[in-house]
């Protein structure tokens, strides 16, 4: 509920403003011709298959209420569910799409089988690993419910139950409060108002006001909140991560992302802790496996919760993260991966416990890497530009929309002078970030410093509402704690922080090395000094402070994590502050711009993603990279995954699957116009992080494939989609039903998913 940080809102992405259209045919883009070779013979004239040839998919993550505007087209192109039911998100389909915290998963069994991706159940299957049983490695089936195993206490599953318009309640009266960081305090006190009087008597509930269109409107979302989530089926890191860093973000592909959960709740079908008297989950609703194949053409759409973009963003704010932000991401992922490669190299405990971390900061920097190229190399930074100038130009000549150019004026001077300290807060966060006993003793305190207060003038995040889960947060994290791998990863944070110029160097640096030059060797001597003296790696004892410390305790603590806490919070209150009233200080002024926006789309505009309920539609077919390229079929094959294993990692499919992939049978997976078992494919829909696991539905609302990836030459689409070359990168549902079936045995998951075993 509490608006990101400045450095956190610098990261967003921004949104083209251009309304569906039909392009002139492209050969270069028909979905059915590989190389000017038609792939599917044509047939009788069908107006439906001719419209989508000539689809060119505007992008844009649609919202459910938004898709009314998109009847029309979806019928065009082919739609046999009725398209006014992807207007109501508790209805089937959608209502059989989950959000899991990070990505998105979807129901398809009518016992709460939960199928998502492979590195979506990183976490799961590293909370489950040890030296002696890796099942990050070797992957995991449960033959029984009772072989199901725990996520751990904070893993979620989250159920959106309704949504309504509250910006009246959030907005209303705010002009007669000009003091900015006031206006943001009126505006969060508004918000936990309306989530207070949401969850009242519903303690099942999860209600979160949230922002679209940059604070032009407010939503309540309703959620339920399941919190007994656990593994039942994930294939080994060979299948699930097959060709890793060297494939990730490209094309052609060859991963069988995929994973299953299961959501179990109380016997009164209420969330509950795990248990083992618990029961599974009973959805509303649920998906069922396509009976046709998906061929090159078809329509498919994908429900999900995409994360965060930010093509609402203004020029200065691309500028910033051309200049800045991302430059200095690349080399904060390019430093700790060459941490956790030396270490896991050293130590296969620490190697484990390193592997999530590892996994993420790899997929980040691939996709920074490519954002930044798409910015500078392909020219959509300067693009924006030209479409900013574009839209000053048009507004003056509407009455209703002339003060856009003023107001893009005031958020371009307001931006420069907040971002003055954007270094320091940068190094601050990342050494709290990075350390586990630093941000747990900056919790402690945060709560010390709260608990004090009636509950409704908290910090939102300190809310009882949010005790539980911060407490399971406290013991989840102790899964993957080791001091070695902790205080390698604050040193380092450490000394990127003093190597700043000491201008901008927060005063963190001295406070750990308070005399000297703070050398790498030094911050190493001080920091061992702070592990050999803090008890905080005693889960228990931060759980404890967490719920009963008093400020004046603390301050009498020589726990050196939670002196240096206390030491800490006053700079880290006043970055908070200086947050919250640049939100305050811009609000109208982005409202006012982004109404722009809106208006000279003719309406036709999808608002930034922000973690909720979104759909995409659009076709499969294939792309060319770059101008002259031959086109990319937009379907691989299982003899070209067994063509590319090697037997060395990541190349290193399991045995059982390379002699299968090699031998058969292939029975009902396999696809008649390939001649094989498809195992990955390509679609023109608009998608980004948090979108993972998001289901892919065909014409009729049926499963077809699970969404894992996007396309290199095309990461900044999350700044301005271009068509011709965004694609979305998805698993072909059969490959994991015969991977179900013929390999791993899953049969007793493939019956409960209406699939009868065939092999």
């Amino acid at each position: 509920m509490r608006t990101a940080s400045l450095l956190s809102s610098s990261l967003a992405l921004l949104v083209a403003a251009c309304s569906p259209r039909v392009a002139e045919f492209d050969p270069a883009n028909d979905p059915t011709r590989v190389d000017g070779k038609d792939a599917v013979p044509p047939a009788v004239a069908d107006p439906e298959r001719e419209a989508r040839r000539e689809f060119a998919n505007p992008g844009g993550m649609w919202t459910p209420s938004q898709m009314a505007a998109h009847v029309v087209t979806l019928r065009q192109l082919g739609m046999k569910l009725d398209p006014q039911t992807l207007t109501d998100p508790l209805a089937f389909p959608l209502g059989a799409v989950v959000w899991l915290g990070g990505c998105t998963g979807s129901f398809v069994s009518a016992d709460g089988l939960i199928a998502t991706n492979h590195h979506c159940a990183t976490g799961a299957l590293q909370f489950n690993s040890t030296k002696e049983n890796d099942l990050l490695r070797d992957g995991y089936l449960a033959r029984t419910r009772g072989d199901e195993r725990s996520n751990g206490p904070a893993a979620r599953v989250f159920v959106t139950r309704s949504a309504r318009d509250v910006t009246q309640e959030v907005r209303g009266d705010l002009a007669a409060v000009t003091e900015p960081k006031e206006r943001f305090d009126r505006i969060e006190r508004r918000q936990k108002e309306l989530v207070a009087a949401c969850e009242k008597g519903h303690p099942e509930l999860r209600c979160n006001v949230v922002s679209f269109f940059d604070g032009e409107t407010y939503m309540l979302i309703e959620q339920l909140e399941l919190r007994d989530i656990r593994l039942v089926y994930a294939p080994a890191e060979g299948v699930g991560d097959f060709g890793g860093e060297i494939d990730n973000w490209r094309w052609p592909r060859h991963s069988g992302d995929f994973t299953f959960f299961r959501a179990y709740v109380g016997a009164d079908q209420l969330p509950a802790d795990n248990d083992p008297k618990n029961v599974p989950y009973r959805p509303k609703h649920w998906l069922s496996i396509a009976k046709e194949p998906l061929a090159p053409g078809d329509l498919v759409f994908v429900a999900g919760y995409p994360g965060r973009t930010s093509r609402l963003k203004t020029a200065a704010e691309v500028s910033e993260a051309v200049e800045w932000y991302y430059p200095r991401r690349i080399r904060l992922c390019e430093d700790y991966l060459a941490l956790l490669d030396r270490l896991g190299r050293e130590d296969k405990e620490l190697e484990i416990k390193g592997r999530n971390l590892w996994r993420g900061l790899s997929n980040v920097l691939t996709n920074t890497k490519g954002q930044l190229d798409g910015l500078v190399a392909d020219g959509l930074a300067a693009k924006k530009g030209v479409l900013e100038r574009e839209l000053r130009t048009w507004a003056a000549t509407q009455p209703e929309h002339a003060k856009v150019g003023a107001a893009l004026d005031a958020l371009a001077s307001a931006h420069g002078r907040y971002r003055a300290r954007r270094d320091e807060e940068a190094a601050l966060l990342e050494v709290v970030s990075m350390s586990a006993l630093l941000g747990a003793a900056d919790t402690i305190v945060r709560m010390a410093r709260e608990r004090p207060k009636a509950d409704a003038d908290r910090d939102p995040a300190f809310q009882e509402r949010n005790h539980k889960r911060l407490v399971q947060s406290q013991r989840h994290q102790q899964q993957t704690y080791a001091r070695r791998l902790e205080h390698e990863k604050l040193k380092l944070a450490l000394t990127r922080a003093a190597a700043l110029p000491l201008e901008k160097r927060p005063k963190l640096v001295s406070l750990v090395v308070p005399k000297g030059e703070p050398t790498a060797a030094a911050i190493d001597a001080a920091l061992a000094a702070m592990f050999a003296k803090t008890k905080l790696e005693d889960v228990e004892l931060r759980v404890k402070l967490f719920e009963k410390a008093t400020q004046d305790e603390l301050k009498k603590s020589d726990d050196p994590f939670l002196k240096l806490a206390l030491a800490l919070r006053p700079t880290l209150q006043e970055l908070e502050d200086l947050g919250e009233a640049y939100v305050g200080d811009t609000l109208d002024a982005r409202v006012t711009y982004v109404s722009g926006l809106r208006a000279k789309a003719g309406g036709m505009l999808a608002p930034d993603a922000n973690a909720t309920l979104r759909l995409t539609y659009g076709t499969v077919r294939g792309y060319s990279p770059k101008v002259g390229a031959p086109t990319y079929h937009p379907f691989t094959k299982l003899s070209e995954m067994a063509a590319k294993h090697t037997g060395a990692e990541p190349f290193d499919a399991p045995k059982p699957l390379v002699e299968a992939a090699r031998q058969g049978p292939f029975g009902p997976y396999e696809d008649a116009a390939l001649g094989e078992v498809p195992v990955n494919f390509l679609a023109d829909l608009d998608i980004t992080g948090g979108n993972s696991g998001s289901p892919t539905l065909n014409a009729k609302g049926e499963l077809v494939g699970l969404v894992f990836d996007g396309n290199y030459e095309a990461m900044a689409s999350d700044w301005l989609f271009m068509p011709p070359i965004t694609r979305s990168i998805h698993v072909d549902i059969r490959y994991p039903l015969w991977i179900m079936d013929r390999v791993d045995g899953a049969d007793h998951l493939l019956q409960e998913m209406g699939v009868p075993p065939k092999l």
